[in-house]
């Protein structure tokens, strides 16, 4: 047989979708019960936000967990689908009519590589707009705490409030040096405790320094005052350089599309940008971890000509198999989030090593 039928490569496909979809429903349920009794356990100490609130924060959160979960939930589903083609004894009479392993696996490999790019373009970005809702509402809801402080592709945003007034900051542009941040293009708002405007700064330039703000050629200007012009200002502040380098949104917030343009403006600003190229390596990474962990679960059930034997001890091999991947990944990623490898190396080495690892079984069994 040199080629698969149509009807067949459907029906390999369909078992193997009707597979991934039960374990992903399965795993969804787990997320959302695990996750929901962590939210409740937190919301001891912040008051009754009510059992609907925290069902939607454990929602909203649902969507970006998969993202670690779904090269496992391929997994498993592509072990569970040929072990009830093996039950049904199909496996055996298809692999009895010349139907090789390659031949096998290609429909499924192809539906496989669909559903990364398809993660990867459309679902990806849409978890990482929920992730950013969910960290946004957590910290007002559950930490009972604003974010002051925002840096991005628009420049930065500081807040401060004390008790006789607040200041909003706003820079178009942004560079670290050191210990001192530069900033250009300033607007500094002041208004009082019951928020009314008091007077506004407009600087050319400025520089973020521990426990004030610099500013270069400032206009200052207020209701029913003729305006100023200083050639120097200073202007205390209590946010630090280290809070404004933490204050980087997390990688996981943004979406696949959007971190090359932020790790572009990180770079010129002269903050770090590991933390952001190493998860956008991942991502690119992630169809192809998609298709290696097919190549694992077959190894384990596709190489066998028994109906059932030992079907709970290869099982639960594969899954063994499964969370030393996952435990693989987790450390050549903290390897590379720490400069130890290089950051293609860690996020591209778990990959690599599924798929060489199933390729070399099955070359073994079915070519050796």
């Amino acid at each position: 047989m040199n080629r698969l039928a149509p009807t067949l490569s459907l029906y390999i496909g369909w078992q193997f979708i009707v597979a991934f979809v039960s374990v992903l429903l399965v795993v969804m349920g787990l997320i959302m019960l695990f996750d929901l009794i962590e939210l409740v356990r937190r919301s001891v100490t912040a008051g009754d936000l009510g059992l609907g609130t925290l069902v939607g924060l454990a929602a909203l959160k649902l969507p970006h967990t998969l993202q670690d979960v779904l090269p496992f939930a391929v997994m498993i589903g592509m072990m569970f689908a040929l072990f009830r083609l093996a039950r049904n004894s199909e496996l055996i009479v298809m692999r009895s009519a010349g139907v090789s392993v390659w031949q096998f696996l290609a429909p499924t490999m192809l539906l496989v590589a669909g559903l990364g790019i398809f993660n990867l373009m459309a679902v990806n970005p849409f978890s990482a707009s929920l992730y950013q809702t969910y960290e946004r509402l957590k910290d007002e809801l559950l930490l009972k705490r604003v974010n002051t402080l925002n840096i991005g592709v628009g420049g930065m945003w500081l807040r401060e409030t004390s008790k006789d007034r607040q200041i909003v900051v706003h820079s178009r542009g942004v560079r670290q040096d050191g210990s001192i941040l530069y900033v250009t293009g300033v607007s500094l708002f002041e208004m009082d405790k019951a928020d009314r405007f008091v007077r506004r700064f407009e600087a050319e330039t400025g520089q973020l320094l521990d426990g004030f703000l610099k500013l270069d050629r400032v206009w200052e200007s207020a209701p029913e005052v003729k305006p100023a012009f200083h050639e120097e200002l200073f202007l205390p502040i209590k946010i630090s350089i280290s809070q404004v380098q933490e204050s980087f949104a997390a990688p996981e917030t943004m979406s696949f599309w959007e971190l090359p343009k932020f790790i572009r403006f990180s770079e010129e600003s002269g903050f770090s940008t590991r933390p952001h190229r190493l998860y956008w390596h991942s991502l690119l990474a992630s169809p192809f971890l998609f298709c290696a962990m097919v190549l694992v679960a077959s190894a384990f059930y596709l190489t066998t000509n028994n109906r059932l034997g030992g079907w709970m001890k290869r099982g639960l091999a594969g899954l063994g198999a499964g969370f030393m991947l996952y435990f693989f990944s987790r450390l050549t990623y903290a390897l590379g989030l720490s400069a130890i490898l290089p950051l293609p190396l860690a996020a591209w080495a778990p990959t690599t090593v599924a798929a060489l690892l199933g390729l070399a079984y099955l070359f073994h069994r079915e070519d050796g």
